[in-house]
């Protein structure tokens, strides 16, 4: 549990965010997530318009998955390490990150292909019905763009915000094109694990403030 001194310091961190930013064109579910971005990275970038890219029934479809117990499959293990522990408890949601077994990098070298695709290909049965957190890796999220597109599966939500300069921009923009599967992005090359985990902790926040009112 956050110390209180702790939460005062998170509170006073959110209230400067809020003056800081004044008005903003997110709505009143969307902000809490993108405000949660802002306080992991420091980055006032993603308060700009359609900086975060919300599919009409992402935040919904996350909440209610999360609530139901779902799995929580992400690409490194750096996503888990900005997660808040005890809200995944509270639901008995599972976190699953194959990055680092051994078989996965014998089957990527066999396979062609790289450690992130095989770890979201043999992750299928958990992201069916699941939520997808990638905040590394561009090939993890073409992969389960791909698995979506064949058909092998349909997660609850897929925040897709890698970071970096090889197809991360590009992966984001593929995934903004699905009608069907609720998901959130961002534009440009900007993202991380610490912004999808941010995510992650904001929809559990969501849940908390819903069950509170």
């Amino acid at each position: 549990m956050q110390t209180k001194k702790g939460q005062s310091i998170e509170d006073a961190s959110m209230q400067m965010i809020e003056n800081e930013i004044g008005f903003h064109s997110y709505n009143e579910k969307e902000w809490p997530i993108v405000r949660r971005i802002i306080h992991s990275t420091a980055d006032f970038d993603f308060a700009d318009k359609n900086r975060i890219i919300f599919h009409k029934d992402a935040i919904e479809s996350g909440m209610k998955a999360l609530k139901s117990g779902c799995s929580i499959v992400v690409d490194v293990n750096g996503v888990i390490g900005g997660l808040n522990k005890q809200n995944p408890k509270d639901f008995g949601n599972d976190i699953v990150c194959n990055i680092s077994k051994p078989e996965i990098m014998e089957l990527a070298k066999k396979e062609g292909k790289t450690r992130s695709q095989v770890s979201m290909r043999i992750a299928k049965s958990d992201i069916d019905g699941g939520i997808v957190a990638i905040g590394n890796a561009p090939t993890a999220l073409q992969e389960v763009i791909k698995m979506v597109k064949e058909g092998i599966v349909k997660p609850a939500l897929i925040i897709g915000i890698p970071v970096g300069f090889i197809c991360a921009a590009e992966s984001k923009e593929e995934l903004s094109k699905l009608e069907e599967t609720p998901f959130i992005t961002n534009l440009g090359r900007k993202g991380g694990s610490s912004s999808a985990s941010a995510i992650i902790n904001a929809i559990f926040k969501l849940i908390q403030a819903e069950s509170a009112s």
